[in-house]
């Protein structure tokens, strides 16, 4: 499995944003890791369908895919966008080995806990509506980066012209 972009290319993302990769880290399994954090939490709100199918490795490239001020994004484009978040995961994986990949059980999830007289409650995951991973780790740094492919942009305002 490769992940999206390059070893060069994320070294060249790390440098620009300041950041230090601490020796010996292994970027090639990293991006494969944060490649898959994208795919799995972001593939279902990205727009189109990926252009080869189920057999299709990656999430993108995808067919039908619309970014939210309205451009086509043609079925072979990978957009720079995806390749950024997956380098920003994969950092994230390196500097925390495992982060991208909790693992939660329902079951043990606290909806009360009292200690020394503070009560705290959780509310369940699916009181609020819809799939939602309550501890999954989410970055605004990422969500930042993917905002022009999962959601439409407002429409401009109405210039009216006398």
């Amino acid at each position: 499995m490769a992940g999206y972009g390059t070893d060069e290319g994320f070294t060249a993302y790390v440098a620009a944003a300041g950041y230090t990769v601490p020796s010996g880290a292994n970027i090639t399994a990293a991006r494969q890791r944060g490649s898959v954090y994208i795919d799995g939490f972001y593939g279902s709100r990205f727009p189109g369908i990926p252009t080869g199918g189920l057999a299709q490795e990656r999430a993108w490239p995808r067919t039908g895919a619309v970014d939210a001020y309205g451009n086509v994004i043609a079925p072979h484009v990978i957009p720079q966008q995806v390749v950024n978040a997956s380098y920003e995961a994969a950092f994230l994986e390196i500097t925390r080995p495992g982060s991208l990949s909790l693992t939660v059980d329902p079951s043990r999830q606290i909806k009360r806990q009292k200690v020394e007289g503070i009560e705290r409650e959780f509310f369940e995951p699916a009181a609020r509506g819809g799939f939602f991973a309550p501890n999954a780790p989410i970055s605004s740094i990422i969500e930042g980066i993917l905002a022009p492919l999962l959601g439409s942009a407002a429409p401009l305002p109405a210039i009216l012209v006398v």
